[in-house]
C-alpha cells in the first residue's frame, strides 16, 4: 500500500512540474503576443462515445467526472492534488491542448484499478466554440447593442427598422428590437390606457354633474381638439413625440374639459332661468369668453420659459411637455368658443324637438283614445 501511496505521490509531483511549466510559458508569451493561439480562450470539448459501455456504476460516474473536469479546465491531477490538501488551481491551457485533455484523460484511468479510460470509450476533440449562449424563452439568441446621440428616438428606432427590412436574414431567424426603444413602446401603450381612464373618468363625473348622458359628448369634444393643437406645434417646432409629449396630452385632457365645462354651466342656468336656447348661449359664451381666454393665456405666458429651454438640465424634459401643452391651449379654447356653443344649440334643438314631437304622439293618441269612447257611447245614448 505505500509502494501504491509513493507511486502516485511521485506522478502527481510529475503532471505538477508539467503544469507548472506551461503556467510560464504562457506568462511569458502572452502579454507579449495576445495573437497567439495558445493564449486563446479555451474552446468546448466535444467527447464522442465510440462504442456501447458496459461498466459499473462507479466507472461511469468517474466518466462523467472526468469529462466535467476537462470542459471546466481543471485536471484529475487538480482533484487529486486537493485531496492532499495542496490548494493550487490548475488550467487546461496548456501549449497543447490536445494533449492536456489527453493527460486529464489518463489520470481519470489510473485513479482506480478498475476505472475506464476517457480515451477508450470517446473521441475528443477541440473546436472554437462560443464563451456562452443566450437563450430567449428557450430560443438561442444574440444582442447587437448601440447607442445614439439622437435624440429623437422614435425616428432612430424607425430608420433601424427600415434597414432591418431590407436585410436577407436565414431562414428561422427573427429580429426584435429592445432596450430603450422596448421600454419607450411600452410607456406608451401604458400613457394611452392611462388617457382612456381619464376620459372615462371625467366623461362619469360629468355625467352625475349635468344629469344628461349626451352634454358630456359635446364638452369631450374639446379633447381631439387639443391633440390637433398639441400635434401640430410638436410638427412645426421639430419635437419629437415622447414621453414628456404623452405626459403633456394627459394634463390636457383635464384643462380643456375645464373650459368647456365653464361655459356648459353657465348656460344651462341661463335656460333654467326661462331663457330659450339661443339666448342662453349667446349670454353664457359673452360672460364666460374672457374667463376663458385669460385662464388660457396665463397658463401659456407661465409654460413659456419651459418651450424656449430656459429651465436648465431638464429641458429634454420640460421643453416638450411645455409645448404640447401650449398648441393644446390654443387649439381648443379657440373651437371651445366657437364649436362647443354651435353643438350645444344642435344637441338641445334636437331633444327640444324629439320632445315635442313625443308630445304630439301621446296628444294625438289621448285624442284618437277619446274618439274611439265616444264612438262607442253615442250607439247606446240612441238606444235609449
Amino acid at each position: 500500500m505505500t509502494k501504491q501511496v509513493n507511486s502516485a505521490k511521485k506522478k502527481l509531483a510529475s503532471l505538477q512540474r508539467q503544469l507548472a511549466a506551461a503556467q510560464d510559458q504562457l506568462q511569458t508569451i502572452c502579454p507579449t503576443d495576445p495573437a497567439n493561439p495558445i493564449c486563446a480562450p479555451l474552446p468546448a470539448t466535444i467527447f464522442a462515445l465510440t462504442q456501447q459501455l458496459s461498466a459499473t456504476g462507479s466507472q461511469l460516474a468517474q466518466l462523467a467526472g472526468a469529462q466535467a473536469q476537462a470542459k471546466s479546465g481543471v485536471t484529475a491531477a487538480d482533484k487529486q492534488l486537493e485531496a492532499l490538501a495542496e490548494q493550487r488551481t490548475k488550467s487546461l491551457q496548456a501549449q497543447d491542448k490536445q494533449q492536456a485533455i489527453a493527460d486529464a484523460g489518463k489520470a481519470a484511468g489510473e485513479a482506480t484499478a478498475d476505472a475506464v479510460r476517457l480515451s477508450d470509450v470517446a473521441n475528443v476533440k477541440v473546436v472554437q466554440a462560443p464563451a456562452s449562449i443566450t437563450r430567449v424563452n428557450g430560443i438561442r439568441a444574440a444582442t447587437i447593442s448601440g447607442s445614439s446621440e439622437a435624440s429623437d428616438l422614435g425616428a432612430m428606432t424607425t430608420a433601424i427598422t427600415q434597414g432591418i427590412a431590407t436585410l436577407d436574414l436565414p431562414q428561422g431567424v427573427t429580429v426584435r428590437i429592445g432596450g430603450v426603444s422596448q421600454q419607450q413602446q411600452e410607456s406608451f401603450a401604458q400613457l394611452g390606457l392611462a388617457m382612456l381612464v381619464a376620459v372615462a373618468v371625467v366623461y362619469l363625473i360629468m355625467v352625475a354633474t349635468f344629469g344628461s348622458l349626451l352634454q358630456p359628448m359635446i364638452l369631450l369634444v374639446s379633447v381631439p381638439f387639443a391633440a390637433t393643437g398639441a400635434l401640430g406645434l410638436s410638427l412645426l417646432t421639430d419635437t419629437a413625440l415622447g414621453i414628456p409629449s404623452m405626459i403633456g396630452l394627459l394634463m390636457l385632457i383635464g384643462i380643456v374639459v375645464t373650459n368647456a365645462i365653464v361655459l356648459i354651466d353657465l348656460i344651462n342656468q341661463k335656460r333654467k332661468a326661462g331663457a330659450n336656447i339661443e339666448q342662453s348661449i349667446a349670454a353664457g359664451a359673452r360672460l364666460r369668453v374672457r374667463p376663458i381666454v385669460m385662464t388660457a393665456l396665463a397658463t401659456i405666458f407661465a409654460l413659456v420659459p419651459m418651450a424656449l429651454g430656459l429651465t436648465g438640465g431638464g429641458v429634454f424634459i420640460s421643453k416638450p411637455l411645455a409645448i404640447v401643452v401650449i398648441g393644446g391651449l390654443v387649439s381648443s379654447t379657440l373651437l371651445t368658443l366657437i364649436l362647443v356653443p354651435v353643438l350645444y344649440d344642435l344637441l338641445e334643438n334636437w331633444r327640444q324637438n324629439r320632445r315635442i314631437r313625443r308630445e304630439d304622439r301621446r296628444a294625438a293618441r289621448e285624442d284618437r283614445r277619446v274618439a274611439r269612447e265616444a264612438a262607442a257611447e253615442a250607439p247606446a245614448a240612441g238606444t235609449e
